[in-house]
């Protein structure tokens, strides 16, 4: 039986809070790896858990609009079996796309205060109402594309390699549905090589949120940066973090969609 919208609901933001608060230091480990300005200069191993204000606010929601949109287009998109891979990249694609319009604005805060972009005495609120004062709605979604095509292809990866392990492994074990646990693996498996994958698209994400110029003033485009990181920097640089994001999201995978198929379960199972 699959989830209803509201156990997807309550399920995807139990798991969106869960991952990002329980994995928050080693996001802000990697942030400052990606920061043009160096680990050191953005906090080093000091002060891991500022900007986490902002991600409890931006985490269920964000989590929760991403399994409503992606349980209910995997149910009803016209796709036969033969193409449920291309179902499951369609239908996370646009799961992704509604997160983001979510999460978003947050991670723009959350990744100028991981790397001190505001000074040290800002808290999550003051550097959100100082960047409307001087950017408006428009520089909460710094990022916002190239967050998109960061999480395009990392969620084609990771999810349809997700249900392809969770049906092997069914097949395997030769019982249906996984329990959590077992889930929690494939998640991790599946994550971690998405992840690895998609590294100068978050290097680039990462660069693009931390730009301070204020949206009055011209910014490079998203090739233009590429080309500078890679000539000035090397193409290190546009893996920088690629170890502490990989170990991350694949914690983190195994975290994330373990806890949301162990909640939709109990609740599929409360409701039965």
């Amino acid at each position: 039986m699959p989830p209803t919208f509201f156990d997807s609901l309550i399920a995807g933001g139990a798991a969106g809070t869960a991952v990002d608060l329980l994995f928050f230091p080693i996001d802000t480990l990697k942030t400052r790896l990606q920061s043009a300005q160096g680990f050191a200069r953005a906090g080093g191993f000091k002060g891991i858990y500022k900007g986490i204000g902002s991600v409890g606010v931006g985490s269920a929601p964000g989590a929760a609009a991403f399994f409503c949109t992606y349980d209910t287009l995997k149910r009803t998109l016209p796709f036969p079996d033969h193409l449920s891979s291309v179902n499951h990249i369609v239908s996370a694609s646009t799961g992704e796309i509604a997160a983001c319009l979510i999460r978003v604005p947050t991670e723009v805060i959350k990744t100028r205060m991981q790397t001190s972009s505001y000074g040290t005495g800002f808290s999550s609120f003051a550097a959100a109402r100082f960047l409307w004062t001087t950017d408006g709605l428009k520089g909460f979604y710094k990022g916002f594309g190239i967050t998109v095509m960061r999480e395009i292809p990392f969620t084609s990866i990771q999810f349809p390699l997700y249900e392809i392990l969770k049906s092997r492994l069914s097949n395997v074990l030769g019982r249906k549905p996984l329990y959590a646990h077992e889930a929690a693996l494939c998640g991790s498996v599946a994550g971690g090589f998405a992840a690895a994958a998609t590294t100068p698209l978050d290097v680039l994400k990462t660069r693009i949120m931390l730009d301070m110029r204020t949206t009055a003033s011209p910014s490079p485009n998203i090739i233009t940066r590429f080309r500078t990181i890679y000539v000035e920097e090397g193409m290190k640089a546009l893996f920088s973090g690629v170890v502490p994001r990989t170990m991350w999201i694949s914690a983190g995978g195994a975290v994330f969609l373990g806890v949301y198929e162990w909640v939709a379960g109990e609740l599929m199972s409360f409701r039965s």
